[in-house]
Formats: structure tokens, C-alpha cells, sequence
């Protein structure tokens, strides 16, 4: 009697916990098809949008800044603090290196290459003209000496070497820096060549904006920051092996904002008779990371005391809040047709917000919303949730709830076994 009670104790349970089919509350978003790294990529994807604003006016500064383009943004949240012309399309000379080294450093994290790794260097590698460092066909050097070539002495041979190297051809690492242009939502930016020399190129075929170029300084910095440990080397050397034996090359920093801007965390500088002096500078103070682009400047000091004189603005003007939601501790959510009753919530992201002049972290505050039930099956990493942030109760943004565990969808035996430790553990 007992045993056929729980049956039909298990097919009531069965066909109630059915009607919980309510997934998500209206601001949380369910993929549960998706694996965890795909839905983890999505929740940093929500977490710059929502962050992607500081809380104060949009109202330029007067900075007095001549270059035909220029932006200035705040590396961990991308809030824009200045900008000028910031999308108009030109050509970007050597700061286009930035995108190369992105690609460099990716395949270095990867594994595909290693800085031991000795690199020949082609024919169609050693003809580049403009700034080399004067590599012979067939010579050989490490990835991290090629490195510091393309970031110190901004060296269009060593640049193509590396293409050649991790792709097998210049042109077919070019798809590959214009692929990463576009998941970078880069939409003024389209790559011919890895170096930036445009003497052969016309308007229109290889160019990029200020902001597009702050987008890629900010992927570099921020993902890869080993990256300052080149670009702000002041003055190195290489040693060239040929047929002609062995000679040392001295390589010095283009950026002269190395020697005399504190904090200062690199990155690059370009110019051509079309790009006129561009410059993307990055500098860190205070758990703070700038990035100041300009672009087409008429003189090369102008190009670096402007971006000076954003990053001391930012720096003047602005600080930056961080919480890492560690100990955060969520209530768990509700399972419906899953293994278990109830799932652990987790906050997997930092939230990062930039404060301006006159705005303050303890003015912050924030609440966990969650959805009153998820429907199994359940991957950890799921979104079941948003941790929402506000100032003075005014919205700035959110990061992401995720599930902490996997939880899998309950067949009828798991749902049979349910009923019966119910019924015998009230009828006990």
C-alpha cells in the first residue's frame, strides 16, 4: 500500500514540478545548451557593456587638443572621458602594430609559440623599408627578441617575420587581424599589411579611428600586460648572426613619453607622410589604467604633450571603483525537474565603475537579482541572475549570477525516489 502511495505521490510531484516552468525572471537571460567558457565569455561581454559608462556628464574637457583625431578612455570599464573625431577613418602608420601584437601575445598564451622559439626571417620580410632593424634573409632571432624590435624600435621587418612565422604568410595573418578587428567591435578599421607602411596604399584601403585604436590599446594592455615590459624599455639591443658574423644592433623607444610620464605603461607611436604622428600612450596610477590616443598630429611633440595632457586629466579628474564580490554569499535558487531542489548562485566577475570628480565608492550600492526558479538541466556557468549596482539608487550596471555547480534534469526514477523518501520520512 505503502509503495503504491509513493508512486502516485511521484506522478503528482512529477506533473506539479512541471507547472514550475518558469525560467527566468524578465532580466536574466538561460542558455543552458551552452557550455560554461561560452556563457562566461557572454557574462564579460555584459559586464564591459554595463560598465562601458563613468557617472557623470558626457560634456567634453576643454584640453586644447590641435591633432585631427583623439580619445582618451579608462582601460577597465571603457568609459570614454575625452574624445575628438574619435571614429573618423585614417591611416594609423605603426600604431597598426598593436593589433599584430595582440595576435603575437595570443599565440604565445596559446601555446603555439614560445619566446625561445627561433623565427627565419623571409626575403619579403627583410625588404620592408621604413623603420627596421635591418634583418638579412634567412637570419634567425627568438620571438622575444622580435618582439622587442616591433615594440621599441618599431620594426616593420621583424613585424612581418612574426606574421609570417605564426600564420604562414603575411596576407592570411592580416584575415586574422582583421577577424580580431571585428570581435573587438572595431568598426572603422580595416587592415592591408601588418606594419602600417602605406607609401603603396590608397585612402580608403588600410585605416582605423582613434577609438578603434583605443579599443585594441586596451586589449592589449589589459589582457597582455607583459606587454609593458617591452614597451617601456627605453633602450635595448639585438645581435645580428649572418654570413657576415656577429653585430650587435642598439634599439631605442620611439615613445618618448618612457623617459618622462609617471606610470607609464607604454604603448605605441606611428607616423607616414599620410598618417601624419599618431600615438596611442597608456599609463597606470592608482588601480587606474588610461589610454590616450592621438592621431594626425603636425608635429611629433605634439602628438605626445597631448596625450600627456589627457592622461593628467583622467588622472586629475577621475578614480576607479572595484569590488571583486568575494564572500558574496546568495540565497540558493529553486530547481525545477532537476536532481537536486535548489542550485548555488555565484558571482564570478568584478565590477569595475569609474568615478568622476566629485563622486565617491561609498555612495554604491547593490542587490542581487535572481529569478524565483531555473528549470534543469543547469551547467555551471549558466546565468540565473544579475548582481545590479546603483549610485544614490541611480542604476550604473551589473555583472552577472551564475550557477556555481551543474545540476541535471531528473528522470522519472529520480522523481520516484523523491516521492518515496518524502512519504516514508512523514510517515516515520
Amino acid at each position: 500500500m505503502k509503495k503504491l502511495f509513493a508512486l502516485l505521490l511521484c506522478i503528482v510531484l512529477f506533473f506539479s514540478d512541471t507547472a514550475y516552468g518558469t525560467l527566468f525572471a524578465q532580466s536574466t537571460t538561460s542558455a543552458p545548451s551552452e557550455d560554461a567558457a561560452d556563457t562566461k565569455a557572454k557574462s564579460k561581454d555584459t559586464q564591459d557593456s554595463a560598465n562601458d559608462a563613468s557617472g557623470d556628464s558626457k560634456t567634453n574637457p576643454d584640453l586644447n587638443i590641435g591633432s585631427a583625431s583623439a580619445v582618451l578612455i579608462e582601460g577597465s570599464t571603457g568609459s570614454i572621458l575625452y574624445e575628438k573625431n574619435k571614429d573618423e577613418q585614417r591611416f594609423p602608420a605603426s600604431i597598426t602594430k598593436i593589433m599584430t601584437l595582440i595576435l603575437i601575445f595570443e599565440a604565445l598564451d596559446s601555446g603555439k609559440i614560445t619566446l625561445e622559439d627561433k623565427v627565419s626571417v623571409s626575403e619579403h620580410a627583410a625588404s620592408m623599408g621604413g623603420s627596421q632593424v635591418y634583418l638579412e634573409p634567412d637570419e634567425t632571432q627568438t620571438v622575444d627578441d622580435m618582439i622587442k624590435c616591433i615594440s621599441i624600435a618599431s620594426a616593420n621587418d621583424a613585424c612581418v617575420a612574426m606574421a609570417e612565422y605564426i600564420a604562414g604568410s603575411e596576407a592570411e595573418f592580416v584575415n586574422m587581424m582583421n577577424q580580431k578587428a571585428a570581435e573587438l567591435n572595431m568598426k572603422n578599421t580595416k587592415f592591408m599589411n601588418c606594419c602600417g607602411l602605406d607609401d603603396n596604399i590608397a585612402e580608403g584601403s588600410h585605416y582605423s579611428s582613434a577609438y578603434d585604436i583605443a579599443l585594441m590599446s586596451r586589449e592589449l594592455i589589459m589582457k597582455h600586460p607583459d606587454i609593458s615590459k617591452y614597451s617601456t624599455t627605453w633602450m635595448d639591443s639585438i645581435i645580428h648572426v649572418t654570413k657576415k658574423g656577429k653585430t650587435e644592433f642598439g634599439l631605442t623607444n620611439t615613445n618618448k613619453l618612457v623617459r618622462t610620464y609617471t606610470g607609464i605603461t607604454g604603448l605605441k607611436t606611428g607616423s607616414t607622410s599620410k598618417a601624419k604622428y599618431c600615438l596611442s600612450a597608456s599609463a597606470k596610477r592608482n588601480e587606474m589604467d588610461l589610454i590616450a590616443v592621438v592621431m594626425a598630429a603636425p608635429e611629433p611633440k605634439q602628438r605626445f604633450a597631448e596625450a600627456a595632457a589627457m592622461l593628467d586629466y583622467g588622472f586629475a579628474n577621475c578614480s576607479r571603483y572595484k569590488d571583486d564580490n568575494k564572500g558574496v554569499v546568495i540565497k540558493p535558487v529553486k530547481v525545477v525537474r532537476g536532481k537536486k531542489d535548489k542550485i548555488q548562485p555565484a558571482v564570478m566577475s568584478p565590477f569595475n565603475y569609474l568615478l568622476l570628480k566629485g563622486r565617491t565608492g561609498d555612495k554604491i550600492t547593490k542587490k542581487a537579482k535572481l529569478s524565483k526558479s531555473i528549470c534543469a538541466p543547469v551547467k555551471k556557468g549558466n546565468q540565473i541572475g544579475e548582481m545590479i549596482y546603483y549610485y544614490e539608487g541611480e542604476k550604473i550596471g551589473s555583472v552577472p549570477i551564475v550557477a556555481a555547480e551543474d545540476i541535471k534534469e531528473a528522470k522519472f526514477i529520480d522523481f520516484l525516489e523523491k516521492a518515496a523518501k518524502k512519504f516514508f520520512l512523514y510517515t516515520e
